[in-house]
């Protein structure tokens, strides 16, 4: 295992630079998907900052949680709901009113975007570990899975709340408020199985897990499509 010293400054500028980075690349393929009416850049921005700041609120929550709850399956139950509706609460916040939500598929951008943010200053955290250590290629690897695996749960939930949305955008306030409870259970579901999977699972159990979360990713590109064909209703 090679060894390197790092300074504070450094452990965080790379920790940041690999955490962030990677998942920006992710929000620029899903943004993609909204070519034909992108979002303003600032709205964006916010929500995506929203995300970051989410992290924190989670951290507490779980460190709460994790004294209460003694069950561990319950726990990881519980904590992925805690990141789940703060992911939602960010675009809430930033967006919900917004004049610019004006498409079914615009709750899917935001979403994705909030998850995004979360996902990459949890990233950075999981990194500046092994970092700290000195053992890069520990931090190589933590990066490259988080890549494909933790920040693309974060994306495939919160998408599956921002489609729920999305279904109800020409509904009354009822539809629209099951639709959201629906989808924060659904994201929820998704983002617990995934943790629940791969506590204590071989090389092997952990390669099949991330296989069906590739499968969630392609059923999500159909999502957009099936999202993209309803029309917001004339004012």
């Amino acid at each position: 295992m090679n060894i390197i010293n790092l300074g504070q400054a450094e452990v965080i500028g790379y920790a940041l630079l690999s955490g962030v980075l990677p998942a920006l690349l992710w929000l620029w393929f899903w943004l993609k998907e909204d070519n034909l009416h992108p979002e303003p850049r600032g709205l964006l921005i916010g929500t995506f900052l929203a995300g970051v700041v989410g992290i924190f609120f989670a951290i507490f929550l779980e460190k709460f949680i994790q004294e209460v709850v003694i069950d561990e399956t319950y726990r990881y139950i519980t904590w992925a709901a805690v990141e789940e509706i703060i992911k939602f609460l960010a675009v809430a916040i930033i967006v919900l009113k917004s004049r610019y939500l004006d498409e079914p598929i615009d709750a899917m951008i935001y979403c994705i975007t909030a998850a995004v943010g979360f996902a990459a200053l949890e990233n950075t955290f999981f990194i500046i570990s092994p970092l700290h250590e000195g053992d890069i290629m520990k931090s190589i690897i933590t990066g490259n899975m988080r890549f494909i695996g933790a920040t693309l749960v974060h994306i495939v939930s919160s998408a599956s709340l921002g489609f729920m949305i999305g279904l109800a955008f020409n509904r009354g306030i009822f539809l629209k408020t099951l639709s959201t409870v629906v989808g924060i259970a659904i994201a929820t579901t998704l983002h617990s199985a995934f943790n629940l999977s791969i506590i204590n699972a071989t090389a092997t159990d952990t390669l099949k897990v991330f296989g069906l979360l590739w499968c969630l990713v392609i059923i999500l590109l159909i999502l957009f499509e099936e999202i993209k064909a309803i029309k917001p209703n004339k004012k």
